[in-house]
């Protein structure tokens, strides 16, 4: 991606099936769901009865207090991952206008802004905290991993609907590309609350059913629609050499990234926006289709979005298509909008580290003509992964990364 080579050398995860990379992974690798019937306060007369919840989480453990009080949920995720992953990565800041940030949202901080509102409406004005002004705000995640970090290099926030988890590492690499040495980027969200969870119930897609075994099931012929999550993941993005020359450990590469827009829930024209997205991703990391060993697939589970996203792989991998394994780990944690993708590459970086792609939870009867591992994970030397997203709003997303 534009000249320097970016690589990942740190990987921090807040997901429904664990707390750091660590526990994620093994949870991904055995299969295991973490979908639970919703049980917060407020949504118990809500039609929407499933979701992937973080367990376990307390942020005061990874956030500082006067963060805290600023920020909601959906930003404690994010600076908690960010903290783990830096941690990871041994970042050290000498000169922070050489770091930067860049996050993905496409909840926002629901949870805060209704608490406030309800302030508003039952005590009056002098109620609203001040800090209502910005703790909603799609952005505030990055200002505060920045502000915590001190790092003052090129910031943004991607607001790409669910793909806007890969744009966000796109972003990173050509930030890299064009001289800053490292980015702290990625996506977390925390959409189940009541009022979240009520801007969410027009989705087209979304799952009502009540078995959480059953209530998400990509590429299975029982498929009903997706389920909400909330979580994510952070990464440290470093320019190869500056990385190599600190003595980090390089995780994996970011080769390549394509995007496009199709259009709000029109599925079958995502079929050639995916298809065009691979494809952009695929020429920039100078990858051959049959180069890819594992594709980590947008998996909606509405059985006309699963079938073009299988004719895209077809579109744009030709015979490969059928021969590559697709997994979609995702079915065991639901989707997090803009997080989701994220988990995704943190996944994809462990699988190409561990010689071993997860298999799919809950899913059992597929429906694609795609080989889709289920069961159980599956042994292999991937070198490869492309890692592919959607969003409701029609953004279509590809990510190459190549093993370290």
């Amino acid at each position: 991606m534009n000249g320097r080579s970016a690589v990942l050398t740190g990987v921090g995860v807040i997901a429904p099936t664990g707390i750091g990379a660590d526990d994620y992974w093994k949870a991904t690798r055995e299969g295991r769901s973490a979908l639970t019937p919703i049980d917060r306060e407020g949504c118990d007369r809500l039609p929407l009865r499933v979701a992937g919840l973080v367990r376990g989480f307390d942020a005061r453990s990874f956030v500082e207090e006067r963060y805290l009080v600023q920020t909601d949920r959906f930003t404690h995720f994010a600076m908690a991952a960010a903290a783990l992953a830096i941690d990871e990565a041994g970042l050290e800041v000498e000169d922070p206008f050489t770091v930067g940030v860049v996050t993905a949202a496409g909840s926002g901080g629901g949870e805060f802004g209704q608490r406030e509102l309800q302030q508003l409406w039952g005590n009056g004005p002098h109620h609203v905290g001040p800090y209502q002004s910005i703790a909603w705000f799609y952005a505030a995640s990055t200002g505060q991993i920045s502000i915590r970090g001190g790092f003052k290099g090129p910031c943004g926030v991607v607001a790409a609907d669910e793909a806007g988890g890969l744009d966000a590492l796109a972003h990173a690499a050509r930030a890299i590309g064009r001289g800053t040495e490292a980015v702290v980027a990625g996506a977390a969200e925390a959409p189940i609350a009541p009022y979240s969870m009520v801007c969410q119930l027009g989705y087209p897609g979304l799952s009502f059913v009540e078995d959480p075994e059953r209530a998400y099931l990509p590429f299975d012929r029982a498929a009903a629609g997706f389920v909400p999550a909330e979580g994510g993941a952070m990464f440290v993005v470093e320019d190869e050499r500056h990385a190599r020359d600190r003595g980090a450990r390089v995780r994996a590469r970011l080769a390549g990234h394509g995007a496009t827009f199709t259009g709000a829930a029109r599925w079958a024209e995502s079929r050639e926006g995916l298809a065009r997205a691979i494809r952009g991703a695929l020429a920039e990391a100078r990858c051959a289709p049959d180069e890819v060993d594992v594709v980590f697939a947008d998996a909606l589970g509405v059985p006309e979005a699963d079938r073009a996203e299988a004719l895209a792989l077809v579109d744009a991998l030709g015979e490969h298509a059928g021969r590559v394994p697709v997994t979609a780990p995702k079915a065991g944690t639901g989707r997090a909008h803009c997080g989701s993708p994220a988990l995704d590459v943190a996944a994809a970086v462990l699988a190409l580290e561990n010689g071993l792609i997860p298999p799919t939870p809950n899913t059992t009867a597929c429906e694609a003509e795609i080989d889709l591992v289920t069961g159980y994970a599956r042994s292999a030397e991937p070198r490869t992964a492309l890692v592919l997203s959607r969003g409701l709003m029609g953004s279509n997303a590809a990510l190459v990364l190549r093993r370290a």
